[in-house]
């Protein structure tokens, strides 16, 4: 790799973090993160395990043309402006005009979409993968469809998920760590909400006979929110049964298709007033499917920003170990945190939410440690992906993980960022030994770009999170302009990486 030439001008630009503006696109709610608080933590005990002092060997494998572009795109991305206006265009009469929306499609796609996703299809979304496989990373395929509100569209979705793990079949060493399913892509969300206010209300009253239920680990605590409905819900008529039912059909060939490749599968997490039901049917797959050993065959997303968060985590583990299921946890901070607050407040109710960003960081790292003792000490099996941008966290689970003896490349253990974002703690985690995913979402353009701003307005604390990321891009430009690599002399990758 060499480095691109810099005018003086641009250093001082980078120097001065010079700002500019345009618009925001954010992937899912997998990675929600607040602000980081690693750029102030000089913690001893985390010094060992991660190093983002050396930005010479954090980013060896960017060139310097790439790296110039993700700064200037975080950069623009974290304007609160900038969002409101790339939200605003998308929502208005302006995208029903062919030619104003192929112009905002053609923007989008040159600039942030370039920058956080993989692109429109399978062959270009398995190309990126192999480009992060070249930098000792892996990726976790996510292909952007939205909720489903029919049968006909669920089985649509589910074929796209299907085709997704058979893309990731080859005779080689697969770049591809997980496929993401979204359990509200191959159940209407209408029977989501119906089953969820159902399991709420039998955890209210144990005597509740619910006869379509199969057996799965325990979905609800008593510190979960269980205000929304106010009175016994109804019982699923035989049309809503059959929906469940045509669900969890797909969601078993889901499986089946996934034991098949030897690929795990990511499940994403809602807000709670369907969560339960989306539980309700990974952990329902992950009993049937379980090979009472060895890796997961899923990861249910936990969610650190919930009250329960942990209560719900402990009791799944300890009944998992009790029927001897593998139980594989996502441990995110959470995306719905506006529309949760709106919800309890419509109510009367306390949130379901930590009272304030201190509680949340507190409960990540509670969770986190719970089951890396459980993988260090614990019995039965449990795997973990940590999903997060905050740089102390991922200090603290790194140096945990190092304490306790777990192998930095256990299958058991997984760290993950989105794509085109958090490539210092990425690349630290790599340089460190751990296993480190992307989290990579593909799709045509007018079908995901319209969702990731969506995604957006529930996550807009992530993007403006970037600035100790892109504070180390610009030093380490700086140290590029100042000492260009020898002419012709590519720089190694680290020795370190995984």
């Amino acid at each position: 790799m060499t480095g691109s030439p810099f005018h003086p001008q641009l250093l001082c630009r980078l120097k001065s973090g010079a700002r500019t503006s345009t618009t925001a696109v954010l992937p899912g709610n997998l990675l929600t993160d607040t602000l980081p608080q690693a750029a102030t933590a000089t913690s001893a005990a985390n010094n060992h395990a991660v190093n983002f002092t050396h930005t010479k060997e954090l980013f060896s494998s960017v060139s310097s043309a790439k790296m110039l572009r993700s700064l200037i795109m975080l950069r623009l991305a974290s304007s609160a402006p900038v969002a409101d206006l790339g939200m605003w265009v998308m929502k208005s009469r302006l995208m029903d005009i062919p030619l104003c929306r192929k112009a905002v499609l053609g923007i989008t796609e040159r600039t942030f979409y370039r920058q956080f996703c993989a692109g429109e299809d399978l062959a270009s979304a398995s190309a990126t993968a192999r480009e992060l496989s070249d930098t000792g990373r892996t990726a976790m395929l996510d292909y952007g469809l939205e909720h489903a509100n029919d049968n006909e569209s669920c089985d649509l979705n589910m074929e796209e998920f299907l085709r997704t793990i058979q893309s990731t079949k080859s005779g080689v060493e697969s770049p591809i760590s997980f496929v993401v399913v979204k359990i509200t892509a191959i159940c209407p969300v209408r029977v989501l909400k119906r089953v969820s206010d159902l399991l709420r209300w039998q955890h209210k009253d144990n005597s509740l006979n619910l006869p379509w239920k199969l057996k799965s680990l325990p979905l609800l605590a008593d510190s979960s929110p269980l205000y929304h409905t106010a009175e016994q819900p109804a019982a699923l008529t035989a049309e809503e049964e059959r929906d469940l039912e045509a669900a969890y059909a797909r969601m078993a060939k889901i499986c089946r298709n996934s034991i098949d490749a030897s690929l795990p599968i990511l499940i994403d997490a809602e807000d709670t007033a369907i969560q339960p039901s989306i539980d309700y049917l990974a952990y329902g797959a992950a009993v049937e499917f379980s090979s009472g050993e060895g890796e997961p065959l899923i990861y249910n997303t936990i969610q650190g920003y919930l009250k329960d968060a942990k209560d719900r985590m402990v009791m799944a583990k300890k009944a998992a170990d009790e029927m001897r299921v593998g139980l594989g946890i996502k441990l995110v901070r959470g995306a719905y945190m506006n529309a949760e607050n709106r919800l309890a407040e419509s109510l009367g109710v306390e949130s379901p939410i930590h009272d304030n960003i201190h509680n949340t960081h507190r409960c990540y790292n509670e969770c986190a440690d719970f089951m890396l003792h459980q993988i260090a000490h614990g019995s039965g099996s449990g795997s973990l992906v940590l999903a997060t941008h905050n740089m102390e966290s991922g200090k603290m689970a790194a140096a945990k993980a190092v304490d306790l003896g777990i192998d930095k490349d256990s299958k058991r253990l997984h760290f993950a960022q989105l794509y085109g974002m958090a490539e210092a703690l990425s690349f630290g985690l790599r340089n460190s030994g751990f296993r480190v995913s992307k989290y990579l979402p593909y799709g045509p353009v007018d079908q995901i770009i319209p969702y990731l701003l969506r995604r957006a307005e529930e996550n807009r604390g992530l993007l403006s999170a970037s600035s100790f990321d892109r504070s180390l891009m610009r030093n380490e430009l700086i140290r590029r302009v100042k000492s260009p690599p020898v002419h012709g002399k590519a720089m190694q990758m680290p020795t370190s990486q995984v």
